[in-house]
Order: C-alpha cells, then sequence, then structure tokens
C-alpha cells in the first residue's frame, strides 16, 4: 500500500479522481503544510526542498513546469521518480502572452496612465498582430499555443527557436531555427516572446548585444524566466526606443524591489508572475489529471508522463 501526500487544495472530485487512480494500492494524505515526509512514498504537489533531500520518496510529482530546484546537485534522491506539471500551463500562460501582446500593440498601459492622470489625447500610431512576423523563444507547450494563438490572428510568419528541430513542424508555425540563428531571426521580428527555462545556458541571454540585434521598434515580452534577461539592457532598449515596448511576467529577483527602475519604465508592463499558477481553473484540473496518470502509471510499472531525469 502506497502512502501519498497531496498538498493541493484539492475538492472532493480531485480526491475521487486520484483515488480512482490508485484502485486501493493507496492510503491518501491530505496536507497542504508538511514538517516532515517520512513514511511518504509519494509527493503531489512542490514540497520544500529541504524535505526531498536524503527522502526515501518513490515519486515527487510537481504542480509546475519549472523544476530547476529539484534537480540542484544533492536534492533528489536518485532512485525518485521526478515528473513536472508540462502540458497543464499552455492555456493559461499562452492567454496572458496573448494579453500582454494586445495590451503593448495597442499601447493599453499608456492610455492606462492617461486615465489615472484625466488625459483624454491619444499615443499616436500602433500596431496589429495581423501581417507581423513573430518569434517564439521556446516552442514546447506554451510557445506552441501561444503559437497558434498569434497564428489565428493573422500573424504573417510565426517562427519557433528551439534546441533541436522537430521533425514534424507544427503547422501553426512558419519556420523552426535553433539558437544558433537566432541574432539573424531575431532582426526579422515584430514581436518576441520568450518562455526559455532558466538555468545557465539562458542565464543574462536578452542582453545589450542581443537587444540591438532586434529590429528597431520590436516588442519584448518574457513568461519564461527573469534570469534570461539582463534588466538593465531592457531598460536600455526602451528608453532609447530601440524597442517599442516590452512586458514582463517574471523579473529577476522576484519579488521585483520596490526601488527597481522597471516600476517607473511607461512603455513597460509588469505582471507579478501570475501567467501560470491556479488562478485558471482548467490549469489545476489538468495538474490533477497528470498526477492521476502518474499514479496510476507508478503503481502498474509503466512509463510516467513528463518524468524529468536528474
Amino acid at each position: 500500500m502506497l502512502k501519498v501526500l497531496c498538498i493541493l487544495p484539492v475538492e472532493e472530485k480531485h480526491k475521487e479522481l486520484l483515488a480512482k487512480a490508485a484502485s486501493g494500492k493507496a492510503e491518501f494524505i491530505f496536507d497542504k503544510n508538511p514538517s516532515t515526509v517520512d513514511g511518504i512514498d509519494v509527493v503531489i504537489g512542490n514540497i520544500p526542498t529541504s524535505l526531498v533531500k536524503n527522502s526515501s520518496l518513490k515519486l515527487l510529482q510537481l504542480n509546475s513546469a519549472g523544476y530547476e530546484a529539484y534537480t540542484a546537485p544533492g536534492i533528489s534522491p536518485k532512485f525518485m521518480h521526478l515528473c513536472n506539471a508540462r502540458g497543464a500551463y499552455g492555456l493559461t500562460v499562452s492567454d496572458h502572452m496573448l494579453a500582454l501582446t494586445m495590451s503593448l500593440i495597442r499601447k493599453l498601459e499608456l492610455y492606462r496612465d492617461k486615465q489615472l492622470k484625466h488625459d483624454w489625447s491619444d499615443c499616436g500610431s500602433v500596431s496589429s498582430i495581423e501581417g507581423s512576423t513573430v518569434v517564439i523563444l521556446g516552442t514546447g507547450d506554451i510557445g506552441c499555443e501561444y503559437a497558434r494563438k498569434v497564428k489565428a490572428l493573422g500573424a504573417s510568419c510565426v517562427i519557433g527557436i528551439r534546441r533541436s528541430i522537430n521533425a514534424v513542424k507544427p503547422e501553426f508555425i512558419d519556420e523552426q531555427h535553433t539558437m544558433e540563428d537566432l541574432t539573424e531571426v531575431l532582426a526579422r521580428a515584430d514581436i518576441v516572446a520568450s518562455v526559455l527555462p532558466g538555468g545557465p545556458e539562458t542565464l543574462r541571454l536578452f542582453n545589450a548585444d542581443l537587444f540591438a540585434s532586434m529590429k528597431k521598434g520590436a516588442y519584448f515580452i518574457n513568461c519564461g524566466r527573469g534570469s534570461s534577461v539582463c534588466q538593465e539592457a531592457l531598460m536600455d532598449a526602451l528608453s532609447s526606443k530601440q524597442l517599442a515596448g516590452a512586458a514582463l511576467d517574471v523579473t529577476d529577483p522576484e519579488p521585483l524591489p520596490s526601488d527597481s527602475k522597471l516600476w517607473d519604465i511607461p512603455n513597460l508592463i509588469l505582471t507579478p508572475h501570475v501567467a501560470g499558477n491556479f488562478f485558471l481553473q482548467e490549469t489545476f484540473e489538468r495538474i490533477i489529471r497528470i498526477a492521476a496518470f502518474n499514479l496510476n502509471a507508478l503503481l502498474e510499472g509503466k512509463e510516467l508522463k513528463n518524468e524529468v531525469h536528474h
């Protein structure tokens, strides 16, 4: 009998789904703030890494797509299955990215500022997704969902940047490139959207040189990791009008310090890392379905979904 600890805010219907997946072979404990995982075989949810270290867990099912904290040296036991929630966040994060895109190209953030000042005047010319070239860095679940949406809105060329080229290209992506082509591709982009993960490979990737390589007047959106952007370089690109506008759902550090200069840039939209999480109920439903699938797979000795090798 497996002992399963779930720290997520589940309802009765979610408990029933997990119980059905276990087929009577698991005992469930529902505790949002556990102090230990001693005697626990499976955890559903992102517990502190201090609880994972030296544990005897067989499976840690994360409720996030990100997993970097758990793959750091010495954290996760080698025998433990580590699975993330890839596939749960495509809908909500891509919606947020699209909302940020539309806000930027229609200058809605500037009109909000004018509203607060009771200023009934225009902000000049605007742009459109229709006919634009959109470059997306990271074309996994989230990036592909965003690509599908901007293509449906009339983007003339949607370009995906990824580690390796897919043998089968999604129909809503016109071109696929690797990071080796990044500078060349950015020079063509009207809109650049990043959902890249954190880590050494992406640390401060978006620096002064990369912003300078972009088409003058382009828009930049980051819903990946704040560590991928050199924030000083971004501020310079915005103040010099190299970029027409930018939107960040992630910063480095988080929370963003109250004295950061980012707060006061008029053509920058900031949201406090809210593109994902459980604000959209469907996201939570998808996470529970992934957890149920993997719990059943563990019990049946089958391949797990979204396993992260560490």
